[in-house]
């Protein structure tokens, strides 16, 4: 059983809109394609999710931390009892903050059990900065860095344990928009990252095939954060931070259809998708098109 959770929240992200995706990418039709695949698929809602003029800021290095800390914890919560009730979930974002949930209810789930996970990162950004290096303290730009054990420690020590995976377990794949201070984070953290210029060269298949390796190594399997923005803005137009030059539309779904082919993917979230800025849903469409074929959609 698939079970879809909605996290409408956009207090990590720098404008407004992305707090809209998770209805978009039902109304493109997600749970009744994805039943047609021949699963079973309940929606468990949205998480609540205060508005953000309703709220302090607080710190200015990490903006909105408190109300983004208690629905992150929230999600953590759902995402681990879907876990334990033998369903897979799957998370519609919101900004990229709310990955600090779903992993961290992943992560636990299966620390529990004895076990670790591995994480691959679709981005065009390396989402490795901390409240002391952000330049903007949005903190829609910090996620990874925290899953890894980085940046405030309440964020950091959500669920009672840290790091949530560790580097050698991560592939952050379609990076080409980093921070200068950031990248040298990225450089330190011994995570394996691909950046466009190495899919480019390389092409997808060889980066997947490399980084499945990675992320199955010795762990009960892997979650896929996966932020629209990490594909190129002429296939993916409702993303709030695009940056041209990215994955395309058929490279997005070799990735997820190696995913599928693995049989080894724990749970799924996509997130970014700003309605407020797509033509005519076609972002939520292309969000539809890569949840699928993770979940097995094929050519034949």
């Amino acid at each position: 059983m698939l079970r879809l959770l909605g996290v409408p929240m956009d207090l990590g992200a720098g404008r407004r809109g992305v707090d809209m995706g998770p209805s978009a990418i039902r109304i493109a039709g997600v749970r009744a394609a994805l039943e047609k695949l021949g699963y079973g698929v309940t929606d468990d809602g949205d998480v609540g999710v205060p508005a953000p003029e309703t709220r302090d800021p607080g710190p200015t290095n990490a903006r909105y931390l408190d109300p983004i800390y208690h629905v992150c914890n929230r999600l953590r919560l759902r995402v681990r009892r879907a876990l334990e009730a033998g369903d897979v979930p799957v998370v519609l974002g919101g900004d990229h903050s709310i990955a600090m949930g779903t992993v961290s209810g992943v992560a636990e789930h299966y620390r529990n059990q004895g076990h670790k996970i591995g994480l691959i990162w679709v981005d065009a950004h390396a989402d490795m900065n901390t409240p002391d290096s952000s330049p903007s303290g949005n903190v829609h730009g910090m996620p990874l860095a925290t899953l890894l054990g980085q940046g405030h420690p309440r964020l950091v020590e959500m669920g009672g344990f840290h790091p949530k995976v560790e580097p050698q377990h991560v592939c952050l794949i379609g990076i080409r928009d980093i921070d200068a201070t950031e990248r040298e984070i990225v450089k330190r953290s011994g995570i394996h990252a691909y950046t466009m210029r190495d899919v480019d060269e390389r092409g997808m298949r060889a980066i997947m095939e490399e980084s499945i390796g990675f992320v199955t190594a010795g762990t009960a399997g892997f979650h896929v954060s996966y932020d629209l923005d990490g594909m190129d803005p002429r296939d993916v137009p409702g993303t709030g931070t695009p940056v041209k030059g990215g994955i395309s539309w058929r490279e997005a779904n070799l990735l997820m259809e190696m995913v599928s082919d693995t049989k080894r993917m724990l749970s799924l979230e996509v997130t970014e998708l700003n309605p407020i800025l797509d033509v005519k849903n076609q972002s939520g469409e292309v969000a539809v098109d890569v949840i699928l074929s993770a979940f097995g959609k094929r050519i034949l």
